[in-house]
C-alpha cells in the first residue's frame, strides 16, 4: 500500500517491506525467493521467525546494512558477501541518509518468551513525513507511552502491532497499545504463521473501528 511517498508490503508473520529512498526489509520470515535486494534490514530480535538466515541469505547483497541486537550478531556474520553489521539496542538511533531509524524496548510483561533484559528492539522508521512504527514482540508496554503525539508531529504515523497472542499481544491488547500511541493508521501482524489467526486480525480492526482508530489489514505480498 502506498503511504504518504513510502510503499509498505506486508510479507507474512512480523515481516515487512519499506520503500523509500531505499529498500528496507524488518523481520523477513519465508519470503519469496524472487524477494528485490535490500538496502537496510532490520531485525527485532535472534528469535528463528524473526532473525531467519535463510531469509536474509535472499535480500543481501554487498553493502547491505543490518542492524540488529547484539544476539543475531553471531547468526547473521555467517555471510560472505561484504555488508555492514549495526547492533543496536533500545534508546539508540541511526541516521542513513535521510532516514532515521530509533530503536524502542520489545518485551513480555507477564510472559517469559521476551525478557525485558535480553534488550530486544521495536523500531521507529523516519522516512519524509511518514512514521512507520514496528513494535516487535511485545506486550503493551509503558514505553509506549513515548510514542503519544506523533499523530500531530506527522502528516503519517503506521503503527504494525502484534495482535496473534500467547507470545506478544492478543488482538483485545494490541487495541489498548494503538489507543495509547494513537497513530493515523494501525495494521495487524504476527499472525497467519505460527501464531494468529485472520481472525485475530480481523477482531484487532473491528474493535479499532469502534475506537475510531483508523485500521487495515493488509494482504500477504
Amino acid at each position: 500500500m502506498k503511504i504518504g511517498s513510502i510503499e509498505l508490503k506486508w510479507l507474512g508473520h512480523a515481516g515487512f517491506l519499506i520503500k523509500d529512498s531505499k529498500t528496507i526489509y524488518i523481520d523477513p520470515y519465508n519470503i519469496k525467493e524472487t524477494s528485490e535486494k535490500a538496502d537496510i534490514i532490520l531485525l527485532t530480535h535472534s528469535h528463528y521467525d524473526h532473525c531467519s538466515v535463510a531469509d536474509v541469505e535472499k535480500i543481501i547483497q554487498e553493502g547491505t546494512r543490518i542492524i540488529a541486537p547484539a544476539d543475531c550478531q553471531s547468526k547473521i556474520n555467517k555471510f560472505d558477501i561484504p555488508f555492514k553489521m549495526e547492533i543496536i539496542e533500545p534508546g539508540k538511533e541511526l541516521d542513513i541518509g535521510d532516514i532515521k531509524i530509533s530503536a524502542l524496548p520489545a518485551y513480555n510483561t507477564d510472559k517469559h518468551f521476551h525478557p525485558k533484559d535480553e534488550g530486544w528492539v521495536g523500531y521507529l522508521i523516519k522516512m519524509d513525513n511518514v512514521l512507520v512504527y514496528h513494535a516487535g514482540d511485545t506486550d503493551v508496554i509503558p514505553e509506549m507511552q513515548k510514542l503519544t503525539g506523533f499523530k500531530q508531529t506527522e502528516k503519517e504515523f503506521v503503527a504494525l502491532l502484534p495482535v496473534g497472542g500467547r507470545f506478544t499481544m492478543s488482538a483485545e491488547e494490541a487495541v489498548e497499545a494503538a489507543k495509547i500511541i494513537k497513530p493515523t493508521l494501525a495494521i495487524p501482524m504476527h499472525w497467519g504463521s505460527i501464531v494468529g489467526a485472520e481472525d485475530d486480525a480481523k477482531e484487532f480492526k473491528e474493535l479499532c473501528d469502534e475506537e475510531g482508530i483508523k485500521a487495515e489489514i493488509l494482504e500477504k505480498e
